[in-house]
């Protein structure tokens, strides 16, 4: 039996047709498989490896930690060295206010601490999030996905969460003194790359310091320079009380994270003590591979360089069959006229050698999200597979 078959018999499966390629290197912007055939990732592992695979700083710190130490205790009781020196750095590059970062496992988890430390300091339990937004697939996160055919099937789930359209300003007046937060994407990633308007942003930030409501922001995929900026609310001027970090934050391991300012995150350490705890999120290894994907991020100057490329692919990207071409920064969206379409485009493009995707909330758009080094050669090698597989789905 192969590793294909294996993978179908004994690794739990997620749909009814995975992709099941066999990754046996993959190398900056490039993946190979068991056959040896070059495959560009042209989705950075779903906004992951935003200085591409294997980065050879990423690489070092991961052996040099792993002969230091890995795991040691539950989080939060030793001082751990790569812990304390990524917060650090983290606070460095971010406003005042947010100046405490929770590490966790994921996104997800991210998202599940910032909904506890919400309720355990406001003392309120409404919380608000909008329509097709994501924020990962546990329990409290899956509460606030906005859209009911991703919830329907685990229901019971969260009670007093409230769904507003985004972008919508009277819907704003739902938030109230009963709100403990609002969550939100910066950028509205599965919906099919869906900004905020930037006055829009800012009545929603008023509605919640008028409320006390505390204001979360979900940048798991669109931070750490995707958008063009390092955060994604830079681009808007606003600033949110509980930022949520994951995807590339590891540099390709897991990890995530939850940043409010001191005083807010205290709110954990008491009544109960231990009001949030895991075992391995924040794990040294990791936040030494992440420290290392954010220095190396910061010294190749990359994030300066996003705006260039995002408008290179507009540039290559005109065909009859494009509907619209949607970004903000390298996290795009191509319109085509439906999924079936779109799906049979991204088979052919896998199959010439470049992997790409459609979103949960937007099926009839290609994603284009790769990591943040590619260059203009490569921009207009992957547009090329792109349109060439729209030209021929066409004639079919």
């Amino acid at each position: 039996m192969n590793n294909r078959q294996l993978f179908l018999r004994h690794v739990a499966q997620t749909s009814d047709a995975p992709l099941a390629l066999e990754i046996t290197k993959a190398q900056g912007m490039y993946m190979w498989d068991a056959a040896g055939r070059r495959i560009m990732d042209l989705i950075a592992g779903i906004s992951v490896c935003n200085i591409g695979h294997c980065h050879p700083q990423v690489v070092k710190a991961i052996q040099d930690q792993a002969q230091q130490y890995m795991h040691l205790l539950v989080y939060g009781e030793l001082v751990q060295s790569p812990q304390v020196a990524f917060a650090a750095k983290l606070t460095e590059y971010l406003p005042p206010a947010l100046n405490s970062v929770y590490f966790t496992n994921s996104g997800t988890e991210a998202v599940e601490g910032a909904m506890k430390l919400a309720k355990r300091h406001t003392g309120r339990t409404e919380i608000v999030a909008f329509k097709n937004s994501y924020h990962g697939s546990t329990q409290g996160s899956l509460s606030i996905i906005g859209q009911e055919e991703w919830r329907n099937a685990y229901r019971p789930l969260l009670p007093g969460i409230q769904h507003l359209d985004y972008n919508n300003f009277s819907a704003l007046e739902q938030i109230t003194a009963r709100t403990a937060c609002v969550i939100a994407e910066t950028v509205q990633a599965e919906a099919g790359v869906r900004p905020p308007q930037q006055a829009w942003l800012h009545a929603l930030r008023e509605k919640c310091t008028q409320t006390g409501t505390l204001l979360v922001l979900d940048e798991i995929q669109c931070g750490l320079g995707r958008n063009g900026t390092l955060w994604g609310f830079e681009r808007f001027g606003i600033v949110p009380d509980i930022l949520l970090l994951g995807k590339a934050l590891g540099g390709g391991m897991p990890l995530g994270a939850f940043i409010a300012a001191r005083d807010i995150m205290w709110s954990l350490t008491n009544n109960p003590v231990l009001g949030h705890i895991t075992t391995f999120g924040g794990h040294p290894v990791s936040c030494a591979a992440g420290l290392a994907a954010f220095n190396a991020l910061q010294e190749a100057q990359l994030v300066p360089a996003v705006q260039a490329k995002e408008q290179l692919f507009h540039q290559y990207l005109q065909h009859p069959a494009i509907k619209a071409v949607r970004s903000q920064g390298l996290l795009m969206a191509v319109e085509l006229e439906n999924f079936p379409f779109n799906k049979k485009v991204i088979d052919e493009c896998i199959s010439q050698g470049v992997l790409t995707d459609w979103f949960l909330f937007a099926p009839e758009c290609l994603r284009i999200a790769p990591p943040l080094i590619i260059n203009e050669a490569e921009i207009k090698e992957a547009c090329g597979t792109i349109l060439h597989a729209l030209d021929k789905m066409s004639r079919r």
